[in-house]
């Protein structure tokens, strides 16, 4: 592992490669939130960039609480992969423009009919998903936005394979030359915000002690939350899959910001993943910049106890959002805006949003896996170009 793990301070470790730039604040905030009660120990990722009190990167290990704050707004957010019968040689970026058309609104009843008639499960998982909303105590009428990326960081990609590191069987399937997979990066939208804005009229920053009536009833709502977030990606898979014409399959799908529990150091207690990647299943994709590559890795599960079993979930910004209209806003042409550093098409008509995900806005995604390939948690399979990348039409509904 040589000097890719290294502590920061008391009970937190970083995962960096010595040339890679971690910003100062968001060190500073990963010690300071492995201050508070019952914490264990904290793992920074190479994506660490500072958060809103706590930093975006990270795992955190609790023992007897958790911390409802550490896993944020975006609860269930995360990265699904599909492949699809789309030809990577023969696609024109006109056409799947078109075809894809305008995603920010909600569902019409008519193109449901249409998903629901290429996919039979629609409907059922939508009442499953209804129904554990119910349940948890939430309000059901927020499955009127579900099918919908929503804003930030959140986007859908095609991608095409640009080249095969290691194979396997498990990774057969997903690494397919001739036929561009698609991704969909997306959380629960409003429902996980509304979920955290409760708990902190109520409680403030502070964690809840397991096994209480209150603890017990925010896992119930984490729990719906996360299976809302995971029906959104497929929905909008779904949902592109019909209007492209063509067939797909999900392949991989996994959540960035959740609490579970887990077992490390001899301990029972809680993970936080707030922007990390759970080391779960035999592959994960680690997307870059809508300017970068995306990299699937294979997680070494003999590392997993050095990192909380997590890994990078991305780039992880470079710069705040706010200071970067004023860094690219010279520099930037329109066809910067529509057209991507590695010849891709960016749907991106938000003014604001355009500077925010500038791949100038990240860091280099390659000097993130070099940080997990040295710190001897993965093994890089794969690499994939982005074709065509959505963010918003900036339309209303």
């Amino acid at each position: 592992m040589g000097n890719h793990i290294s502590p920061v301070a008391d009970r937190a470790t970083l995962v960096a490669a010595p040339r890679l730039w971690i910003e100062g604040a968001a060190i500073q905030q990963l010690a300071k939130t492995v201050q508070l009660p019952g914490m264990v120990r904290a793992v920074g990722m190479p994506d660490l960039h500072p958060g809103r009190g706590y930093p975006i990167g990270a795992s955190f290990f609790t023992k007897g609480r958790f911390y409802p704050a550490l896993v944020g707004s975006d609860i269930g957010c995360g990265v699904s992969v599909w492949t699809t019968s789309l030809p990577a040689a023969k696609y024109k970026l006109d056409k799947l423009d078109r075809l894809v058309g305008n995603i920010d609104g909600p569902i019409r009843d008519d193109e449901l009919r249409r998903m629901a008639d290429a996919f039979p499960e629609v409907e059922g998982r939508m009442r499953e998903v209804e129904l554990a909303l119910a349940n948890a105590g939430l309000d059901t009428g927020f499955m009127r936005a579900i099918a919908n990326l929503g804003s930030g960081n959140h986007f859908l990609e095609l991608q095409k394979l640009e080249q095969a590191s290691s194979a396997g069987d498990e990774a057969a399937q997903v690494l397919n030359a001739k036929l561009l997979n698609l991704v969909v990066h997306s959380g629960s939208r409003g429902l996980g915000a509304s979920i955290l804005r409760e708990h902190v009229e109520r409680f403030g920053h502070h964690g809840l002690e397991e096994s209480t009536p209150e603890a017990l009833d925010y896992i119930r709502r984490h729990t719906a939350a996360v299976a809302f977030a995971e029906l959104n990606r497929w929905l909008i898979a779904v949902r592109v899959l019909v209007r492209l014409g063509v067939q797909g399959a999900l392949r991989l799908d996994v959540n960035h910001n959740t609490v579970t529990r887990e077992r490390f150091d001899g301990i029972d207690g809680w993970v936080h993943r707030k922007g990390a990647t759970p080391m779960a299943g035999d592959l994960v994709l680690i997307p870059g910049s809508r300017d970068h590559l995306s990299f699937l890795v294979r997680p070494i599960a003999a590392a997993a106890p050095a990192s909380l079993g997590s890994l990078a979930h991305g780039a992880g910004r470079k710069w705040m959002r706010s200071d970067c209209k004023a860094r690219l806003g010279r520099s930037m042409s329109s066809r910067d805006v529509a057209k991507g550093a590695l010849g891709s098409r960016i749907i991106c008509n938000d003014k604001d949003l355009v500077y925010e995900e500038a791949g100038a806005a990240y860091k280099p995604i390659d000097t993130v896996i070099d940080s997990l390939v040295g710190a001897g948690l993965v093994e890089v399979v794969a690499s994939f170009r982005p074709v065509l990348t959505y963010k918003t039409r900036g339309e209303c509904c």
